[in-house]
């Protein structure tokens, strides 16, 4: 059993700009959760392989996918098919808390900036 607490993991900058605490990785490298945190918004950006998961903790914004934009906040839950073109903006000077699920697992070179 693997038991990880999110303070206990050192926080990195992904490629689109947002601050990433990847808590757990399967042991079959299938998929992983992380804490995402996003200040104004993240660059456009697609994963090659990469389906995404995103669950809003803390604040809110807008949605992009492919261009279609749509409001989120606490307690929503997201699916971002791998492929599709995505963003998440928060607002100027606020900041969205997410969880998300990648599986496979996110890695720089799975994201292809837009």
């Amino acid at each position: 059993m693997k038991i990880v607490r999110s303070e206990q993991k050192i926080p990195f900058e992904a490629k689109d700009g947002s601050e990433i605490r990847e808590l757990l990785r399967s042991e079959s490298e299938r998929m992983s959760l992380a804490e995402a945190t996003v200040r104004e918004e993240t660059k456009l950006h697609f994963h090659k392989t990469s389906d995404e998961i995103y669950y809003i903790l803390e604040g809110g914004g807008v949605m992009e996918i492919e261009g279609e934009r749509r409001e989120v906040s606490e307690g929503d839950a997201v699916f971002i098919p791998s492929k599709k073109k995505h963003r998440i903006y928060s607002g100027k000077n606020e900041k969205v808390r997410f969880l998300c699920i990648c599986a496979p697992p996110y890695s720089d070179e799975d994201t292809v900036m837009v």
